[in-house]
C-alpha cells in the first residue's frame, strides 16, 4: 500500500505541475490500452531525434533548443521521466574529483536554482548544502584535495571538524570522525520534475515530444545516420541522440552497424522513512558517508538513505525490455550492511518507522565517467549515457556540453575523460561490463588513491612478452585494456606490500623506480611499450602525403627513413593527437600515437581523409612489439646485435630503418625513447618478439641491462618537460602554448589544418602557457605528493592546475608540469601570457590545502641540471679549498 501511495504521490506531483502534460498523457495511455492511434502522428524528417525522455534527454533537449535548434524531437518509449530519473535521490553534489565533472555539477547546480523561475514548473529545487565526512586520514587529504579544487573555481567549500559537523546536523554521530567537507550550496530537486521543467521549455522552443514510441533501431548508410525507426513509423534525421540510460547499451547494438556503448546495469537500493516525532528541517544538509559507504538527505520529514555495497547485483545481463522501471523486489538481506551503517552514524533512527526499501537500476560504466560524444562509426549518432548514479547532478552540465558538440561540432570543455571514443569494442562484452560493474559501484565509494588499479577485465590486451615479463616480477597497470608494466619488484623484495601501496604520501615503489631511472641513465634499460597505437598509410601516388600534410602541423615531406614529431590538430589549432610519423617510402608512413588515441586518432582521420581506394589506412597496432632501450649503452647493445653501427654518425637522431637484429629481420628500429635520454625503440613483428627480447638481455648483461617500467618513463619524461597527450595535451592546448612551435612549420608551403590560429597566436600571443615547477620546500619523505590537479598560485593569486607531476631522481626534487594563466586582477579578464610574466612571479602549488613553493621554468630540464651540476662543482671545489 505504501509503495502505490508513493507511486500515486509521484505522479500526481510532476504532472500536475503543467496541464499541457497531464492532458497528453492521459490522451496517451487511453490509446495505448485500447490500441487506437496515437492522436498526434510523428514527423516525417527532422533534424535531431533524442531517445529517452529521462533528465538527461530532456536536457539534451533543452539546450538544443536554446541554441536555436527547432527542429527536434524527443522520443520516449513509456512516459517522461518514468524511468531512473523517478528514482532518483535528488542530491545535486559538486564535490567531484574529476575536473570536467565538477564544471558539469556545477552547471546543473545553477541551471536548477532558475528553471523553476524560467518555466513555472515547481523543480523542489532546495539549496540544503552537503557534508561529506571523514573517519580516516587518508579520507580526509582526499577530501581537502577536492576542496581546493572547488574553492579555486569560485564554488564556496570548507574543511570542518566533527564538533561543526554536530552544529550543522545534531542527529549525526561524530565519535569516529576526524573531520569533514563543507559545501553550503549543493542542493536537492524532485529528479522527475526537473526533466519536466527542462521538457517544458523545450516544447516551448519548439521541441516535438512523443511519449510511448519506442526506438527500434536507427538506420546508418555510408557510415552516416539518415534515420529512426520506431514502432509508429520512421523519421528522417541528421543526428541521433542515444540517452537511453541502461537501455543505451541494446538500442545501440540494434541496428546492422552497431554502436558499441560500455554500460550496465546494477540495482541500487534506498530507504524511505515516515516523518520523525519532530519531523526533520527541510534545510538539514546532505550527508555523505563513503567510509560507511552511504548518503542521508531529508525527506518530507523523514530520510531518504542509500548507499553502495561492496556486493552489488548487477541485472539485465541478458537483456530486457520493460517500458517504465517498476520497483524492484525489496532485499533487506542484500540491504543490511548499509542499514547498519545508517543506524550507526545516526543511532536515534532505531524506533523510526519504514515507509520503504526503494530498489531502482542505475547504469554505471567501466571507468566510472559517464558516457558522451559521436560515435567512432556513425557519423552524426551520439550518445550521451551510463551516468553511474549522478544523472542528477551531471544532468544539466552533460547535457549543455552535448548539445554545443552537435551544433558547433565540439564543445566548450576538454571532455575527453567522458568521450565514447576513449572506449574500443573490447569493453563492449557483457561479460566484461558485468564483472566490471560489479567492481565499479563499490568504487563508488571506496578510497581513491593516486595509482590505483581496476581489478576485473584484466590481461586482455597483452604483449606477446607478458608471461616472460611477468615473471621477472612485473607489476601491472591497465590502459585502454592493454597491460602495462609499472615497474618491476627486484626478488627478495616484500611482494605483498608493495601490491596494496595505497598512500597519498611517498609510496613503497619509490626506491624500486629510482634504481629503473638510475639504469636509464647510465647503463640500459627495456621498457615494453607494444600498447602504444601504430597506423600505417600508404597510397599509389602523392595522395598519403598530400592528405597527412594538411592533417598534421609539421612538415611531412622529409627524406625517407627520417622521424617526425607532430601534432594532429583541430580547426582551433588544439592537439587532437600528438604522435610521432616515420616516412618508410617515398608513400608510405608508420605512424605512432598514444595508447588510449585507438578508436579516437583512427576516426579523426578516416573522417578526414579523401574516399580513394589509393589511399589506405591500416591499424598495425597488434602486428608489432615495441621495446624500448633506455640508456647511453643501448648504442652498444644494438650495434653488437645488428653487427651494424648505430652510432650518431651511421644513425641519427630521429632516423627510422629497417635492420635485423638477431636472427630476425624487418626490425623497424627508431632513434627516439620518447625520454629525452639517448636510446632507440625496436617495432619487431610479434612472431619475433621474444627472441629479439631474449637477445637483447643477453647481450645487455655486460652492460648492465635490466628491465623497467612505465614510472620510470614518466619520471625521465616529465624532468625533461616532455608533455604527453591526454595528460597535458588536449583538444583545448595549441602548439604556441606549451613550447612546441618548433613542431609547427608555418611556411611549409601549404595550408594545414589549424594554421590560421596559430598564425594568430603566433602574431597576438597566446593566453596560457605550459610551465615546469620544481617545488622548493617540500619534503620528499613526509609531505604529501603532488600528482596531478594541484591549482597553481603566482603572487598568491591562482593562476592555473598542474597536469602531471613526478619525482626526479636526478634533481632530488618534485616536478610538477601545468599551465599557467593570466587574469587581470581587476576585471578577472584573461590576458596575454608572456616570458615576464612567467620568470618574474613567486609560485606556490597547493597539494590537499598546503602550500609549497615552487621554482617555475619554461625550458626543458637538461639545462636545468647543466646549472645545477656547475653549482653543485662550484660549492664542492669552494669545500675543498676550505
Amino acid at each position: 500500500a505504501a509503495r502505490m501511495f508513493l507511486r500515486l504521490l509521484s505522479d500526481i506531483q510532476w504532472r500536475a505541475a503543467h496541464p499541457k502534460w497531464r492532458r497528453m498523457t492521459s490522451s496517451q495511455r487511453s490509446t495505448s490500452t485500447t490500441a487506437e492511434p496515437h492522436p498526434v502522428s510523428l514527423p516525417a524528417q527532422a533534424q535531431v531525434v533524442i531517445c529517452g525522455g529521462g533528465i538527461v534527454g530532456t536536457s539534451v533537449a533543452y539546450h538544443l533548443s536554446k541554441m536555436g535548434l527547432k527542429d527536434i524531437v524527443l522520443l520516449e518509449q513509456g512516459r517522461l521521466a518514468a524511468g531512473t530519473t523517478r528514482f532518483c535521490a535528488g542530491i545535486v553534489s559538486t564535490a567531484r574529483p574529476v575536473s570536467i565533472e565538477l564544471k558539469m555539477a556545477h552547471y546543473s547546480n545553477k541551471l536548477y536554482q532558475q528553471l523553476e523561475q524560467e518555466t513555472g514548473v515547481q523543480t523542489g529545487y532546495m539549496k540544503t548544502g552537503s557534508i561529506s565526512l571523514a573517519q580516516t586520514q587518508d579520507r580526509l587529504i582526499s577530501l581537502k584535495r577536492i576542496a581546493s579544487s572547488l574553492n579555486v573555481m569560485g564554488i564556496p567549500c570548507e574543511i570542518i571538524s566533527p564538533k561543526e559537523v554536530l552544529q550543522f546536523h545534531p542527529l549525526i554521530n561524530i565519535h569516529d570522525l576526524v573531520g569533514a567537507m563543507y559545501v553550503p550550496e549543493d542542493a536537492l530537486v524532485s529528479s522527475a520534475n526537473v526533466s519536466l521543467a527542462l521538457a517544458t521549455a523545450a516544447s516551448r522552443n519548439g521541441v516535438q515530444i512523443h511519449e510511448r514510441t519506442c526506438v527500434s533501431h536507427v538506420t546508418i548508410q555510408k557510415g552516416r545516420v539518415t534515420g529512426v525507426e520506431t514502432d509508429r513509423g520512421r523519421i528522417q534525421c541528421e543526428y541521433f541522440v542515444n540517452c537511453a540510460g541502461q537501455w543505451a547499451y541494446e538500442l545501440g547494438h540494434s541496428g546492422e552497424e552497431p554502436v558499441h556503448i560500455p554500460l550496465h546495469a546494477c540495482e541500487h537500493f534506498y530507504l524511505l522513512t515516515h516523518p520523525l516525532k519532530e519531523p526533520l528541517s527541510s534545510s538539514l544538509p546532505t550527508i555523505v558517508d563513503p567510509d560507511g559507504r552511504i548518503y542521508i538527505r531529508n525527506w518530507q520529514g523523514g530520510i531518504l538513505s542509500g548507499g553502495f555495497e561492496k556486493n552489488p547485483k548487477p541485472l539485465f545481463t541478458e537483456g530486457r525490455n520493460q517500458l517504465e522501471i517498476q520497483n524492484l523486489q525489496e532485499d533487506w538481506d542484500h540491504f543490511g550492511p548499509l542499514l547498519g551503517a545508517l543506524l550507526r552514524r545516526m543511532p536515534g533512527l532505531e524506533a523510526l518507522q519504514i515507509m520503504q526499501l526503494v530498489n531502482c537500476p542505475e547504469s554505471f560504466t567501466p571507468d566510472m565517467r559517464c558516457i558522451m560524444g559521436e560515435s567512432p562509426t556513425a557519423r552524426g549518432y551520439f550518445v550521451l549515457a551510463g551516468m553511474n548514479s549522478a544523472g542528477i547532478s551531471y544532468g544539466g552540465g552533460a547535457g549543455k556540453y552535448l548539445a554545443e558538440w552537435i551544433v558547433n561540432g565540439y564543445p566548450s570543455e576538454n571532455v575527453w575523460p567522458l568521450d565514447l571514443k576513449r572506449f574500443g569494442t573490447l569493453q563492449s562484452s557483457r561479460t566484461f561490463l558485468r564483472h566490471r560493474v560489479m567492481e565499479v559501484m563499490p568504487l563508488m565509494c571506496d578510497l581513491k588513491v593516486p595509482r590505483w588499479d581496476f581489478q576485473t577485465g584484466r590481461q586482455l590486451r597483452t604483449s606477446p612478452l607478458y608471461d616472460r615479463l611477468d615473471a621477472q616480477g612485473a607489476r601491472w597497470m591497465e590502459k585502454h585494456g592493454f597491460e602495462r608494466v609499472k615497474y618491476f619488484v627486484p626478488p627478495g623484495s616484500d611482494l605483498l606490500d608493495l601490491d596494496h601501496s595505497k598512500t597519498f604520501y611517498k609510496p613503497d615503489w619509490f626506491d624500486i623506480v629510482g634504481s629503473e631511472v638510475k639504469c636509464c641513465k647510465e647503463a640500459v634499460c627495456v621498457i615494453d611499450m607494444s600498447s602504444f597505437t601504430k597506423f600505417e598509410i600508404s597510397s599509389t601516388g602523392d595522395q598519403a602525403l598530400e592528405s597527412l600534410q594538411y592533417l598534421f602541423s609539421n612538415d611531412l615531406d622529409v627524406p625517407v627513413g627520417h622521424v617526425v614529431h607532430t601534432g594532429m590538430l583541430n580547426e582551433k589549432g588544439g592537439y587532437e593527437n600528438d604522435c610521432s610519423i616515420a616516412r618508410l617510402s617515398k608513400r608510405s608512413f608508420f605512424m605512432i600515437s598514444p595508447t588510449d588515441q585507438q578508436v579516437h586518432c583512427w576516426t579523426w582521420l578516416k573522417n578526414r581523409l579523401p574516399d580513394d581506394s589509393n589511399l589506405v589506412m591500416e591499424d598495425v597496432t597488434w602486428k608489432y612489439t615495441a621495446l624500448n632501450l633506455i640508456g647511453p649503452r643501448a648504442v652498444d647493445v644494438l650495434s653488437e646485435l645488428s653487427y651494424a653501427p648505430m652510432t650518431a654518425e651511421h644513425f641519427p637522431s630521429l632516423f627510422c630503418k629497417e635492420m635485423s637484429v638477431g636472427y630476425a629481420n624487418g626490425i623497424r628500429v627508431m632513434s627516439i625513447t620518447h625520454t629525452g635520454e639517448p636510446g632507440f625503440v625496436l617495432y619487431i613483428p610479434i612472431e619475433y618478439a621474444l627472441h629479439v627480447y631474449n637477445e637483447v638481455m643477453n647481450m645487455g648483461q655486460k652492460y648492465g641491462i635490466r628491465n623497467a617500467g612505465y614510472y620510470a618513463l614518466r619520471s625521465l619524461r616529465i624532468e625533461k618537460f616532455f608533455a604527453f597527450w591526454g595528460q597535458d595535451l588536449d583538444a583545448f592546448t595549441t602548439p604556441m602554448e606549451c613550447g612546441r612551435e618548433f613542431q609547427v612549420k608555418l611556411d611549409k608551403g601549404m595550408e594545414f589544418l589549424g594554421q590560421e590560429a596559430l598564425w594568430e597566436q603566433k602574431q597576438n600571443g597566446v593566453y596560457k602557457r605550459f610551465t615546469m615547477f620544481i617545488l622548493e620546500d617540500h619534503d620528499t619523505d613526509m609531505d604529501l605528493w603532488p600528482w596531478w590537479g594541484e591549482p597553481i598560485f603566482r603572487n598568491g593569486r591562482y593562476v592555473g592546475k598542474t597536469t602531471s607531476s613526478a619525482y626526479s631522481y636526478t634533481l632530488e626534487r618534485h616536478v610538477c608540469l601545468g599551465f599557467v594563466h593570466h587574469f587581470d586582477e581587476k576585471t578577472g579578464e584573461e590576458l596575454v601570457v608572456t616570458t615576464d610574466f612567467i620568470n618574474q612571479g613567486e609560485y606556490e602549488i597547493d597539494i590537499a590545502g598546503q602550500r609549497f613553493q615552487a621554482k617555475a621554468k619554461l625550458y626543458p630540464f637538461s639545462s636545468l641540471f647543466t646549472q645545477r651540476r656547475r653549482k653543485d662543482e662550484v660549492e664542492l671545489s669552494g669545500y675543498q679549498r676550505e
